[in-house]
């Protein structure tokens, strides 16, 4: 007869786990063994879900936040074989480590479940002792690709972003143009594309310095940041030149854009580090078309770009 703790000791312990305890995921269809494992699984401060079958596991999967699944193979219904090659077909569950409880013994068996892409696996009748240190390798490794996962992701975004103005690079930016463009394409609908320019910003660094400088590009930045849309992609073109992607955007819409972008830009001074004050605007070129060429809108946006400058600056062109 197994010795079960009581609940209230189970409870106690889950509490002192606090919230922040790993989600286990417990599927078999044996009653019996989902106490157990409950229990045994619980007093380590893991918290746990029980699915009697392989559609429950399904479903409790898909609510997120499982860490861990320990699979029974042999079920009614869809077997551990199946609901593992449904969790690691969804792009929303792959990152989610299997362990394959079995009572089988064949190596072939194994093989089997480790090629549908289990992590590991565990052999009935199991000792508590290895359960828990499956579960918990398991656990670890998970948590360790989640630091990786999240770190890479924190490069990249490092990677495509000016370190100055903290907008978008020209890497994402044609990365993004690429993606858009060819959305346009697929669609036909159109993509506007903004080009910015600081005017005279050379008087700018010669007379007040490269300091000064940085900051009329950091405050322009932050001011493009607050007047463009959230489905817009800005960037950083390059020295005082910035890019505006504006996805499903026609030339009527993408001029006004360019517009309120103008005015908020010339609205108020521009504060330098010394507490000196400078009048600062922007010329914009504008282009949209719809399946148009990426790199044919950029030329357009640019040849506007260089009418606004010849025609006075401070203004809008298409």
């Amino acid at each position: 007869m197994i010795d079960v703790p009581s609940r209230s000791a189970e409870e106690t312990v889950r509490r002192a786990a606090g919230p922040a305890a790993p989600v286990i995921l417990v599927v078999d269809d044996d009653e019996h063994i989902r106490t157990l494992m409950r229990i045994q699984l619980g007093l380590r401060g893991y918290e746990v879900i029980e699915a009697a079958n392989g559609q429950e596991a399904l479903d409790a999967c898909a609510k997120g936040g499982i860490e861990l699944a320990l699979l029974d193979i042999e079920m009614p219904g869809l077997d551990g074989y199946e609901v593992l090659t449904r969790i690691k077909a969804d792009e929303r569950l792959r990152e989610v480590p299997v362990v394959l409880v079995t009572a089988r013994t064949l190596a072939g068996d194994v093989v089997r479940g480790l090629g549908l892409g289990a992590h590991d696996y565990l052999r009935k009748p199991f000792e508590s002792s290895e359960l828990l240190a499956r579960t918990d390798a398991a656990i670890k490794i998970k948590h360790l690709q989640d630091e990786l996962r999240q770190r890479n992701a924190e490069l990249d975004r490092a990677s495509r972003l000016d370190p100055l103005t903290e907008v978008h690079n020209r890497r994402h930016l044609n990365d993004q143009l690429d993606i858009l463009s060819s959305a346009s394409v697929r669609h036909g609908t159109p993509l506007g594309v903004v080009m910015v320019d600081v005017d005279l910003f050379k008087d700018v660094n010669d007379s007040l310095g490269h300091a000064a400088g940085d900051q009329v590009l950091r405050v322009i930045a932050a001011r493009l940041r607050r007047t463009t849309r959230r489905e817009d992609v800005l960037g950083r073109w390059g020295g005082e030149e910035f890019l505006i992607l504006a996805p499903l955007t026609d030339l009527t819409g993408t001029r006004a854009l360019a517009e309120r972008i103008r005015a908020a830009v010339a609205l108020h001074p521009v504060e330098i580090d010394d507490g000196a004050t400078i009048t600062v605007t922007v010329s914009l070129g504008c282009a949209s078309g719809a399946g148009a060429d990426a790199g044919e809108l950029v030329a357009d946006a640019d040849a506007a770009l260089y009418r606004a400058k010849a025609a006075g600056r401070n203004r809008v062109e298409a």
